[in-house]
């Protein structure tokens, strides 16, 4: 079929945030909605596309397959090479990064909504990674969202759908299109990080554990990288079949979300050891029998132990953590002697540390860990570092968790988040935080001092540029820390996150309720900032 030029205008929301463009499915289910966003990522990718390779996946909610059949017709219009498609449609966006890596592709569209609900009245969203495999950076992002807002034309195609359950080349206008194994490029990177033979010798010996795949993308990933090679009981992974609105839960890897594998970790006869991840599987969370393990502490517990696994048996060159993540990796950084950066949210901001080398290991409080084998974040490797830990040292994850605090002291550490908040009220509070800033310091509020009090702001050390207003810091005299950012992530009216922790040195005091430790800092919190007030709501929609 011949390529065809359909007249378009733009859309006024078509500006891509931290994660990509991200929208409820009715606003993507538009004419021309889809196809204006690709080309204007095709556009702004086109001086390198003709005749290069991309890569083409999702998370396989609700959308996907319409919208990969569209992306696909696109990128032939607009001269790509090599199309390079997960069967299925399906790739998670940590093996998107490694294929984008591995292929030598100028970048890839990951079409995914991460941790977002899916279904007909959940989200979607569309986002560019570049050649490093990492998100594309502030400058791409508006590119795009320029080349958006102007669109007057986009170049597609009238050929049939292409089969993408069925692993083979088909040629479209000049175009290869390649369906490959969603999973064998990463399984084989895998192997490259740790032992797998230390790991099945756990579960020859009886090791038991649970991995939830939330009926999302991780799921076929885990199959067969836990229980096909590495010998996993069948049954360890469960909601493993990816489903398009993933089963009706939510796909966030958290105790709320999460709960039914929490309550096994929990009770009696727990497994040795349980982990979920989300979407499209670049979060993770890590249990313990009897202990969620919070992200922070799962950081900083992979950075002291990573040494223990063939990948980073030269030890790491540094680590990185987003500014609202607890400061429990900057304690390991220390023990290390190795720098620890302090980045804003989103992951883009590790990407230029990784390829300059900087760091080997960085992660975000909200549940995303990751290494410099790609510029995502990856859910499944987290889990894998972990057991190759537990392999390695003989121990269970509870014994290393306890034995961690006792070491480097706990990071009391919970996230309040006050979803779908009037944005008009939630930016006055921000701005009524912002403008008390030179007046906090030396406060007292419910027995706690205020030391400092600022707006973040990040330069970074590689290329000098400079992100500022990304949350408000209130430091407490009390080594306790409570953080203030609207998050970037819904679609729907604002997310207050409010992140509160507490350093507590003194091992007998580690077994205290989490809750309990920081209710004077939530409490100082909600005074400060007049949550209630500003926002109507006397208490957070989730707690994790």
């Amino acid at each position: 079929m011949p390529v065809r030029t359909v007249a378009t205008s733009p859309f006024a929301d078509q500006k891509p945030g931290t994660s990509g463009l991200r929208k409820k499915v009715t606003v993507f289910q538009q004419p021309r909605y889809i196809e204006n966003f690709i080309q204007a990522i095709l556009e702004t990718a086109s001086e390198g596309l003709r005749g290069a390779t991309l890569v083409l996946g999702g998370d396989g909610r609700y959308l996907n397959r319409e919208a990969i059949q569209t992306a696909i017709r696109l990128a032939a219009a607009n001269g790509t090479g090599r199309l390079l498609i997960g069967q299925g449609g399906l790739l998670s966006t940590p093996a998107a990064s490694a294929l984008i890596r591995s292929s030598g592709a100028i970048g890839g569209i990951i079409l995914s909504a991460s941790h977002n609900p899916g279904g007909p009245d959940g989200d979607f969203g569309i986002k560019y990674n570049m050649a490093n495999g990492g998100p594309a950076p502030e400058e791409v992002t508006s590119a795009i969202h320029r080349r958006a807002s102007t669109l007057t034309e986009y170049r597609t195609t009238d050929t049939p759908d292409l089969d993408l359950d069925r692993i083979g080349e088909t040629r479209i206008e000049g175009m290869v299109a390649m369906v490959v194994d969603p999973v064998a490029n990463y399984a084989a990177l895998m192997e490259t990080l740790v032992d797998a033979d230390r790991i099945a010798g756990l579960f020859r010996r009886g090791f038991r554990m649970r991995f939830d795949a939330l009926s999302a993308v991780t799921g076929p990933y885990a199959q067969e990288i836990l229980e096909r090679r590495l010998g996993a009981p069948a049954g360890t992974v469960i909601n493993a079949v990816p489903l398009p609105d993933f089963g009706g839960n939510h796909p966030d890897p958290n105790p709320v979300h999460a709960e039914a594998l929490m309550a096994e970790m929990m009770g009696a006869d727990a497994p040795d050891f349980g982990a979920a991840s989300d979407g499209d599987g670049d979060r993770n969370m890590i249990v313990a029998p009897g202990h969620f393990v919070t992200p922070s502490d799962s950081l900083a517990i992979l950075a002291a132990q990573a040494h223990l696994a063939p990948g980073y048996a030269r030890g790491l060159a540094g680590v990185a953590r987003s500014m609202p993540t607890s400061r429990a990796v900057d304690r390991v950084a220390k023990r290390l002697g190795i720098p620890c950066f302090e980045t804003p949210t989103g992951w883009k901001f590790f990407g230029n540390l990784l390829d300059s080398g900087r760091i080997t290991l960085c992660g975000e409080e909200s549940a995303g860990t990751g290494s410099d084998h790609v510029r995502e974040k990856d859910g499944l490797w987290a889990v894998l570092l972990w057991l190759d830990i537990l392999a390695a040292t003989g121990k269970r994850a509870d014994a290393i968790l306890l034995e961690h605090w006792a070491e480097y002291g706990r990071d009391y550490y919970t996230r309040h988040d006050y979803e779908e908040v009037d944005a008009t009220a939630a930016n006055a509070l921000m701005a009524s935080l912002r403008e008390r800033l030179p007046t906090l310091p030396g406060q007292k509020v419910g027995g706690l001092t205020i030391a400092e009090a600022d707006d973040f702001a990040y330069a970074d050390p590689v290329d000098g540029s400079v992100t500022a207003a990304q949350g408000v810091r209130i430091l407490f005299a009390e080594d306790a820390r409570a953080v203030f950012r609207l998050s970037g992530t819904g679609t729907v009216g604002a997310t207050l996150r409010v992140y509160l922790e507490r350093f507590e040195p003194d091992p007998s005091r580690h077994a205290m309720p989490v809750q309990e430790v920081l209710a004077p800092v939530i409490a100082a919190a909600q005074e400060i900032a007049g949550i209630a007030r500003h926002t109507g709501r006397d208490a957070p929609s989730v707690v994790t």
